[in-house]
């Protein structure tokens, strides 16, 4: 089950009641900087996380004022959409803010009781980084857990950029091979990682493993990284079917 770290307390606290009641939630994001987005992000991880794990979510955004531009922003790095208010709506079991470092005491004006576990966002540099290639933007921030700053400079975004692209050929090769299942010690490990306070730098070491170890099948290895999308939200299946 997904645990968080509790901004309010410093104490890990679970993301879900475990008779699966639906969870809402908030990404309370004001302005449309990159500290915005992260928030975003970060909420969006933690959808992916609870459905992965069969917990119903509901999600909502508070504190847009730039609300549509910031929606915007968010679709072009793979944020799935989020609704509009404050509200619990009916049959929620468990409430989860996330929200920029500095934020998390209390309700934030975004009309949230004080006593709602809190997700907070270290802040991202510069301000705004451009969004000429959002997915390695995505990259660059998952390569940083939420905790920690991030510096999107054009190292950072070269990097990602080379990374996604070198992994983005290897899994085209790989979904050539026969299919193999995922193996239960790597699907452990992923899982492990993205429910101890959504760990995606813990995530992607395991896929930097996975590309080079040797005893692993392609088709394994495709199916491992098309599974640890479903968290990370990079199309890494993007190119198959491409020749290279």
């Amino acid at each position: 089950m997904l645990r968080i770290i509790d901004a309010r307390t410093g104490e890990p606290a679970p993301a879900a009641h475990a008779r699966r009641a639906p969870t809402r939630v908030e990404a309370h994001a004001p302005g449309r900087d990159a500290t915005a987005l992260r928030v975003m992000l970060v909420a969006d991880l933690m959808v992916r996380a609870l459905e992965l794990d069969g917990t119903p979510v509901w999600t909502v955004l508070t504190g847009a004022e730039a609300g549509e531009r910031l929606r915007k922003d968010a679709a072009a790095l793979g944020i799935r959409p989020f609704e509009d208010g404050a509200g619990h709506g009916a049959g929620t079991g468990q409430s989860v803010r996330v929200v920029g470092e500095g934020e998390s005491g209390g309700g934030g004006g975004s009309g949230e009781a004080p006593d709602v576990a809190t997700v907070a966002v270290a802040p991202v540099h510069p301000a705004d980084p451009g969004l000429a290639d959002p997915d390695a933007v995505r990259l660059a921030l998952l390569e940083r857990h939420h905790h920690a700053r991030v510096e999107l400079d054009a190292t950072a975004l070269d990097e990602a950029r080379d990374t996604l692209a070198r992994w983005r050929r290897a899994v085209a090769d790989w979904a050539r091979h026969p299919s193999r299942p995922v193996p239960g010690e790597v699907r452990d490990r992923l899982r492990t990682a993205w429910e101890d306070d959504l760990d995606a730098p813990g995530v992607l070491r395991v896929l930097r493993r996975v590309e080079t170890d040797p005893d692993l099948a392609d088709g394994a290895r495709f199916e491992i990284c098309a599974y640890a999308d479903r968290f990370l939200g990079l199309q890494l299946t993007r190119d198959v079917g491409t020749a290279y």
